[in-house]
């Protein structure tokens, strides 16, 4: 006789959950997250900390000031009553346009680990390709049509001197920091060359300083802001400089240069090329930033354009340790500190550079917290 074992008798089986949908681990948006967003005691934390690194700045200028005989209050004062007003907001807003551009220009190359010291000469660079193309249009193209052949002309003009320091590193391993620093000086003579010679203009009253350009091709005023449109081509290219870098493959390739350029070569990373790109973007930035400085405001081209816009544009990318956002938000910050500044040798009859003191003690302020914060 054959014996047949008998099968099992069947488990109870638990349903088994659904399968995972896209929709439902898709991470929420930004939108989301700002709607959805508390303030928490650390973030109370935070900013208190950051109220104090700023009140330090400023108790530390005031005694700076009270040395030259001006009571801090009544300069502090001063400062406020002619600043945060609506024509005082809009200079502010003229000054951010070319503040943001500029520290761009720092913190996109920084992301890869390059220090581009040079917005000041891709930004005079750019002004100067903007105002030969100003010159060589005259009336042959007017309004909108010139000021995007001037906008692409800057741009291009940045990028190439940009590029020249890209180009020292890679090819002959010269320091970026030395190369783009000197660059400075050589766009500042050159600017200076042509103003005053083949560029100047003759029917002018002397003075160092090319034919100024027509009314119809600067920059649309927004009324509302009580600036010109140079800020929201700023504001523009910082969402597309976050996006960018944080959004796409490119961004996170020079995310991986900046943190381990051999560990990124070993990887299959074209580190040159990446490199070479980022510095190519950054004095594109810088130079967009000469022509809203151009075309925004000065009209024609004379020395010291925009004297001092790239180095503030390198500090404000610091203070904002390279984030589009946070750049954004440090350079309206010093921008405003510029405007406050101006009000200076009026009211309390101080020297212009005095407002100078003032953010690189925001600076310093600010490294000195990081370094707190990192040893502990």
């Amino acid at each position: 006789m054959t014996l047949v074992a008998e099968p099992p008798p069947p488990s109870k089986q638990t349903p088994s959950s659904p399968a995972p949908t896209p929709n439902s681990t898709k991470a929420p948006g930004p939108l989301s997250r700002l709607l959805h967003w508390r303030p928490t005691k650390k973030f109370g934390i935070e900013v208190g900390k950051w109220l104090v690194v700023y009140a330090a700045s400023l108790v530390i200028f005031g005694a700076f000031v009270s040395v030259r005989h001006v009571h801090p209050w009544t300069m502090y004062h001063a400062m406020w009553s002619s600043t945060f007003t609506r024509y005082g907001m809009g200079q502010v807003l003229i000054k951010a346009g070319p503040f943001v551009l500029a520290a761009l220009a720092v913190a996109v190359p920084a992301r890869a680990g390059i220090i581009n010291i040079g917005g000041e000469g891709q930004l005079v660079i750019g002004a100067t390709a903007a105002g030969g193309v100003g010159l060589a249009l005259q009336n042959h193209a007017t309004g909108v049509p010139a000021m995007v052949l001037m906008a692409l002309a800057a741009a291009a003009a940045g990028a190439a001197w940009a590029g020249l320091a890209a180009v020292l590193k890679l090819a002959g391993n010269v320091s970026e920091a030395i190369s783009t620093l000197l660059l400075n000086y050589i766009g500042v003579d050159v600017l200076a060359y042509l103003v005053y010679g083949p560029w100047k203009d003759k029917s002018g009253n002397g003075q160092p300083a090319s034919k100024p350009m027509a009314r119809a091709d600067f920059l649309p005023t927004v009324h509302v802001l009580k600036s010109h449109a140079g800020i929201l081509i700023a504001v523009v290219a910082a969402l597309v400089v976050g996006w960018a870098l944080t959004r796409t493959r490119w961004g996170f390739s020079l995310r991986a240069v900046g943190g381990n350029p051999e560990a990124a070569r070993r990887a299959g990373l074209a580190v040159a090329a990446l490199m070479l790109s980022a510095m190519l973007v950054g004095g594109a930035l810088a130079g967009l930033g000469g022509m809203v400085q151009y075309a925004g405001i000065e009209g024609q081209l004379r020395p010291g354009l925009a004297a001092g816009y790239g180095y503030t544009g390198f500090l404000a990318s610091w203070v904002g340790r390279h984030h589009a956002g946070k750049v954004t938000l440090a350079a309206l910050l010093l921008s405003t500190i510029a405007v406050a500044g101006d009000s200076l040798s009026l009211s309390s009859h101080l020297p212009g550079g005095a407002v100078n003191v003032l953010m690189a003690l925001v600076l310093l302020a600010v490294l000195a917290k990081r370094t707190r914060t990192a040893a502990a």
